[in-house]
């Protein structure tokens, strides 16, 4: 297996960059990019701690949840959830962080890049409150790098084609439990129900 090391021996692999794309990139929110995350129900928030360990966190709401403060300005609802705080801790110590925007049934996504901070402030977690609740907290995004991606990741993978989906598969989170902890059925099941009731009651 041979590993590459190097831009030189990559470029071999797949080959130069194609001259002028890479000015698809701009620097801020043009309309283009507002008017996708206003129609966006669903993103991925990528973080890393300050040795380079990255997270990925998935987060979804009503479209337009995020809100776009200006044209370098994103603000991010945080809901009720586990409270590990792996992407929260992540931003404390390296403010550098990736969002994924998508739209279902829209084979293209846009990437934004940028320097992200927290703030518990009353007047913007009641600004951004869904369901009656106010948001736990609100991660701004200051805006480095905006880009459409194009759709060649989801004609490939057909993400958006009920047809080829197949059967629903369900993670069960209480027997994931009891096989690491030897418990029983009935701790399985018991488990699985009070997340079940969490999802009703707690978004």
């Amino acid at each position: 297996m041979e590993t590459i090391q190097t831009e030189e021996a990559l470029r071999e692999v797949i080959g130069e960059e194609i001259p002028g794309l890479s000015k698809k990139n701009e620097p801020v929110l043009n309309e283009f990019a507002v008017d996708f995350i206003a129609r966006a129900p669903f993103l991925v928030l990528s973080t890393a701690d300050d040795q380079g360990r990255l997270d990925a966190s998935p987060k979804g709401d009503a479209p337009g949840f995020v809100a776009v403060e200006n044209e370098q300005t994103l603000l991010i609802p945080d809901r009720l959830g586990n409270r590990l705080a792996y992407g929260h801790r992540n931003i404390l110590a390296n403010p550098h962080v990736g969002v994924l925007f998508m739209i279902p049934g829209t084979t293209e996504t846009l990437r934004v890049n940028g320097k992200a901070s927290l703030t518990a402030d009353p007047d913007l977690l009641q600004r951004l409150a869904a369901r009656g609740r106010p948001a736990v907290l609100v991660i701004r995004v200051q805006v480095e790098e905006v880009f459409f991606h194009c759709s060649k990741a989801f004609l490939r993978s057909k993400l958006w084609q009920p047809d080829v989906w197949g059967e629903r598969h369900k993670v069960s989170f209480g027997k994931l439990y009891a096989k690491r902890n030897n418990a029983s059925e009935e701790t399985a099941a018991a488990i699985d129900e009070a997340i079940e009731k969490d999802y009703r009651e707690n978004l």
